[in-house]
């Protein structure tokens, strides 16, 4: 899923044909993995991205183009206290909420002078927050389908965050802060909202403390449409074509009767959920059931099957065997899979970096179990970060660096994938593989796109330069008539996607509609599909994603 917050509508289905998508496509000679490097010269930048497709051993940084020191952009000033204090007001009133009614009800219990030192804030809060519509708030946030009510929220809560950090508050006194207020109003059980308060706390304290924005930069870049379109200079890019003209657009003939093909399968979202048990309460109170934690069922109506529930519960492991299965009996013929993420289950307020290391290890050791010899092409899921949606761009380099996933990443796909895309699966798990000649296949890491990962509020302009790169590989392709598919996870103009991110791709397509024939994700746990328009002719389509079911 999506969401920095557990979904509540987890579905877990139970015939494998619904878990997959099985593609027919056009095709010349067998399959084959990439064996030799190829080179292109472009020239300036250009060759900088070349180093990255080498089988270099170094992890240096070539030439920084990784990056974010290019860029030139100026940022806005520091917001003071009081404007973000004025801010967090504003958004209140526009809750109808009158504030000298409320501080004359508060007198008692502080002054304005308190309200901004920062003491007595949580009454007023108190009071603030009960004219939420929360369960709203909170259902949009798990769905992605936001509205005002949420904008509001997430103004006030931005302002108050701010407000806490400015006034000196530590990490601990603000996760205790939040753990209350979640507890306060019932907005999850007090384990869940210990969970999220302390997985969360560090790293949303540690890039708000950093930022130059007020809440309602902020949340316009979280929330939206439904936030308004606020302009943020340090959140508008382009990225850079080369000098190429693009190539007169040959109609494309339509497939002869009896022509060469070959099959794919197409697999996201699987949400394995190792600590599944059959008989538990599959309607609990938590936004994941169905583990011996919830306790066992009251009656037969709220236990958990044996291949799992309609409710709020993931996949169990012997759903996943059995939809594999079924699917290597079925269709012995498969030439390649497209794995597009999202392994771990959905108790988000409970992971660690171990045991999302453990989902993927004991999920690819089932892909090679049930499918081997078959080359598997994966892209990584927004789910595989602990915490979710946590993906910082490869300048972070503390604790909060994200290479305990990427390095693990690069041992379990290298199976699959020869050691030519090492650099680029460390640096930023994508790659481009060639399949056979003419054939090329690019994953891209599409949680640089995701407006939930917390990180690009420091910085989004082309996080880890993967959409330069991704232009470099395309135009490589172009120039020795290779077609592309494309494989990632969050579709591109997708709500979870951030716009000014969706449209440097969408540009990209236009550019290279020649090369790239089709487009693979998922993310969305409905069996979808998007299609690109030419931006000068609406009128004329130029590409197709395919957007895979869930297997939960």
């Amino acid at each position: 899923m999506r969401v920095p917050l557990p979904p509540c509508f987890i579905i877990v289905a139970f015939l494998s044909t619904l878990f997959s998508t099985i593609l027919i496509f056009i095709s010349g000679s067998p399959l084959r993995p990439e064996r030799q490097k190829w080179n292109i010269t472009l020239g300036g930048v250009w060759d900088e991205f070349a180093l990255l497709s080498n089988d270099n051993d170094s992890q240096e940084d070539p030439a920084g183009i990784l990056q974010p020191s290019k860029y030139t952009h100026q940022l806005p000033p520091s917001y003071t206290p009081e404007q973000i204090e004025n801010q967090t007001m504003r958004q209140f009133q526009l809750l109808k909420v009158n504030y000298s009614r409320l501080l004359t009800e508060l007198d008692w219990e502080m002054s304005a002078k308190d309200f901004r030192s920062g003491r007595g804030l949580p009454p007023i809060v108190d009071k603030a927050l009960r004219l939420l519509n929360l369960k709203q708030v909170i259902e949009e946030v798990e769905t992605s389908v936001m509205s005002k009510v949420s904008c509001t929220a997430c103004k006030a809560g931005a302002g108050l965050l701010q407000h806490y950090i400015q006034h000196g508050k530590t990490r601990d006194d603000i996760v205790k802060i939040t753990y209350q207020f979640c507890v306060s109003f019932k907005l999850q059980t007090p384990r869940v909202c210990e969970g999220i308060t302390e997985l969360f706390g560090g790293e949303v304290v540690y890039v708000l403390s950093r930022l130059k924005l007020g809440p309602e930069e902020i949340c316009s870049f979280v929330i939206g449409d439904a936030c308004g379109d606020v302009y943020n200079p340090t959140h508008e890019w382009q990225v850079v074509f080369p000098p190429v003209p693009k190539p007169t657009v040959i109609p494309i003939p339509n497939p002869t009767e009896g022509g060469a093909t070959f099959k794919v399968l197409h697999l996201s979202d699987t949400h394995f959920d190792p600590y599944y048990q059959e008989g538990s309460n599959a309607d609990c109170k938590e936004p994941l059931c169905c583990r011996l934690t919830n306790g066992p069922a009251k009656d037969a109506a709220s236990a958990a099957g044996p291949w799992g529930d309609y409710r709020k519960c993931d996949t169990p492991k012997r759903t996943v065997d059995n939809m594999f299965q079924h699917i290597a009996a079925t269709h012995p013929d498969i030439d390649y899979i497209l794995w597009t993420g999202d392994l771990p289950p959905h108790d988000v307020w409970n992971q660690t970096r171990e045991e999302n290391l453990m989902i993927l290890k004991q999920t690819v050791a089932q892909m090679t179990q049930f499918f081997p010899g078959i080359p598997i092409f994966p892209a990584l899921g927004n789910h595989e970060a602990a915490p979710v949606n946590s993906f910082p761009p490869p300048f972070v380099h503390n604790d909060f660096s994200i290479t305990w996933l990427y390095d693990e990443l690069d041992t379990q796909w290298r199976q699959w994938l020869p050691a030519s895309v090492s650099r680029t699966v460390r640096r930023g798990a994508f790659y481009s593989v060639l399949v056979r000649p003419g054939f090329r296949i690019i994953s891209l890491n599409m949680n640089y796109c995701n407006n939930k990962n917390w990180w690009l509020l420091l910085n989004s302009t082309d996080p880890a330069k993967e959409l330069q790169w991704f232009i470099y590989e395309l135009q490589s392709a172009e120039f020795n008539n290779e077609k592309v598919h494309v494989i990632g996870h969050i579709p591109p103009g997708h709500s979870d996607c951030l716009k000014v991110w969706s449209r440097n791709y969408y540009t990209i397509i236009n550019r290279y509609e020649s090369t790239v024939t089709a487009q693979f994700f998922g993310h969305t746990h409905f069996d979808e599909f998007e299609l690109f328009y030419d931006s000068q002719d609406l009128g004329r389509a130029v590409s197709i994603a395919y957007v895979g079911p869930s297997v939960t």
